[in-house]
């Protein structure tokens, strides 16, 4: 019995220390519940985060999606404005093969009136050579004069001198006085004066003889004299209205120099705001694609950031998770020992009955091992139901963090390659614009040299028209230095033209904005400019008093075209000589024949 008592007393024991073991894990248990449920509080405040964050990119992808419809209202806009201006090029550009028709017109009329100026200038040889030949003659004649008066008065002292020595040597004679060196003296003058006589009397021939040349030659030309006097007429007259059309002319051309300028300018200004205004909306496109990749990083390092405080949690989760595991195999290993603790009990009961009268106090404590073995019973249930709803809780928190995390995920990758997508699309559609922008210049330019092949064409045909009227014009006869400037004008505008076209390809639609309108502008002024001096001249009727005044010129000057080609070289030299030169009375005659030039093909072409 006493042994009984002792094992009974081992095994109330053994189950004390087992139910203090099973209070400390009880309580290890309670304290990695409560670091659960701060985990998972800290789980949901860390999902609430993620999803203002969501939200918040979810506004900025609103924003982002904004302004990518505001930049496509602006590049339909811009395709718009860039059709309008391409039209506007082409008008223009077939404003300017006209102007280059009537360049090329103006070029024939140039060589033309190169033609014309040869026999003007061979007119004028003849008249120039006229009063060369006058003035020597007028020369020799003086000098024949002279030397006749000095050829007189040697005569004269020759005679003096003879009748001197006459008188010396009958005074010698008679007095008998020998002054030999004073009459040596006095033979040598005599001779120096005879010599001096009989080399004048070999000039007067010469001298003659170039005087019956002179004549001569002034008889031959005094048949000309009476057109050389017309034709001076002609030339006075001529000056006039040139004068008249170079004053009209300048003051054209500055008021188209004035207003090309203004035109010019605003053309500028206009051309730069609208480049500022393309800059701004490339910069605003360029920070806006910069926020975008910039926002695409940030999220990535959140999620980056999310992942690494995931694994953190999950780590404490899985030590719990371990312990968990570790309590459920003692707890299971408790219902076998509570058996044999009954099995035992059982045996000790059978005993105790045989001996229940004898030994109270084993019931006593036997009662009270019952009542403890409730208790831990009572105790091991509740602690085996807190344990289940712990693992259970547990289990639902790992799940449902397993599926925010998922969740969150899948979210954020559909966030990123929707952004990556929208980021590549306004790439694609940037190198489209540019692309289109590109070939829409290619096209236009390759259009615009169809046009002018056209136009060249067009321009045969008119010239082949107008063959007439530039026959016409051939005789005109004071107009070459005038269409000499019009053409180097026309050429150096040309060349500027050219240089901003290589210049500016890059932005050709500003720069063909530009020309265009410097040459719809000049056009326009030059068409005004046109119709005002054929108005005036109408009433004068000086192209055609011109025009018949050439025909007559023109054949005289036939007749001194050999001496021209002698004088030729005089005259291009003496170009920069003062304003009386003959080079520059033929300068300011040209102009009067360019402007008559330019009336008389403005009329042709409106007729």
């Amino acid at each position: 019995m006493d042994e009984q008592i002792d094992q009974l007393q081992k095994l109330k024991n053994k189950l004390e220390k087992e139910k203090q073991t099973v209070k400390s894990e009880l309580d290890d248990l309670r304290t990695q519940i409560e670091h659960l449920q701060k985990g998972k509080a800290a789980a949901e405040k860390l999902s609430k985060q993620l999803e203002k964050q969501l939200n918040g990119i979810q506004t900025k992808i609103e924003d982002h999606v904004k302004q990518m419809t505001d930049l496509n209202h602006s590049k339909t806009k811009l395709s718009s404005e860039n059709s309008d201006l391409t039209r506007q090029i082409e008008e223009f550009e077939r404003q300017i093969g006209t102007l280059n028709k009537a360049k090329t017109a103006l070029q024939q009329q140039l060589d033309e009136a190169k033609r014309t100026l040869d026999d003007e200038l061979r007119g004028k040889g003849s008249i120039l050579n006229i009063r060369y030949l006058t003035s020597d003659l007028e020369q020799v004649r003086e000098q024949l004069d002279e030397e006749q008066e000095a050829k007189i008065e040697l005569q004269r002292q020759v005679t003096k001198l003879n009748a001197e020595v006459q008188q010396w040597r009958a005074h010698f004679q008679s007095q008998g006085i020998d002054r030999g060196e004073e009459f040596e003296e006095g033979e040598e003058q005599v001779e120096a004066a005879l010599n001096k006589c009989n080399a004048l009397e070999k000039v007067k021939p010469r001298l003659q003889g170039n005087v019956e040349d002179l004549m001569d030659l002034i008889d031959q030309l005094s048949e000309g004299g009476k057109s050389v006097h017309e034709l001076e007429k002609s030339r006075k007259r001529a000056e006039l209205e040139k004068e008249e059309l170079q004053a009209a002319l300048e003051d054209a051309q500055a008021t188209l120099e004035q207003e090309e300028a203004k035109k010019l300018q605003s053309d500028i200004n206009d051309l730069e705001v609208a480049l500022d205004h393309a800059n701004r909306t490339n910069a605003d496109l360029q920070k806006t694609l910069k926020r975008i990749q910039q926002n695409i990083t940030e999220l990535q390092t959140q999620i980056e950031e999310e992942q690494r405080q995931r694994d953190k949690a999950r780590e404490p989760a899985a030590v719990a998770e371990r312990r968990a595991n570790l309590i459920n195999g003692e707890l299971e290993e408790l219902p076998t020992a509570l058996k044999q603790a009954e099995r035992a009990h059982k045996a000790a009961e059978n005993e105790l009955h045989d001996a229940v009268d004898r030994i109270s106090e084993t019931n006593t404590q036997n009662a009270n091992l019952f009542s403890q073995r409730r208790q831990l019973e009572s105790t091991i249930a509740a602690m085996q139901a807190d344990l289940d709803e712990a693992v259970s809780e547990l289990k639902n928190n790992e799940e449902h963090a397993k599926k925010a995390k998922q969740d969150h995920a899948l979210q954020v990758e559909r966030l990123r390659k929707g952004l990556e997508q929208q980021v590549k699309d306004l790439q694609t559609h940037l190198d489209e614009a540019e692309a289109n922008s590109l070939k829409g210049g290619k096209c236009v330019i390759a259009k615009l040299e169809q046009r002018i092949h056209e136009l060249e064409n067009e321009n045969e045909l008119e010239q082949h028209r107008h063959q007439e009227t530039l026959k016409e014009l051939r005789r005109n006869d004071r107009r070459l230095k005038e269409l000499a400037f019009q053409t180097e004008e026309d050429r150096q505008n040309q060349l500027r033209l050219q240089d901003l076209t290589e210049k500016l390809q890059s932005k050709i639609k500003v720069y063909k904005q530009k020309i265009a309108a410097i040459s719809l502008a000049k056009f326009r002024k030059v068409q005004t400019e046109l119709g005002e001096l054929i108005n005036e001249k109408k009433q004068g009727k000086t192209i055609e008093n011109v025009f018949l005044f050439a025909e007559d010129s023109g054949e005289r000057a036939d007749l001194a075209e050999n001496q021209l080609g002698k004088l030729r070289a005089k005259n291009r030299s003496s170009v920069s000589a003062s304003r009386t030169s003959p080079a520059r009375e033929l300068r300011e005659a040209t102009t009067t024949v360019r402007a008559t030039s330019t009336l008389r093909a403005g009329s042709v072409r409106q007729r």
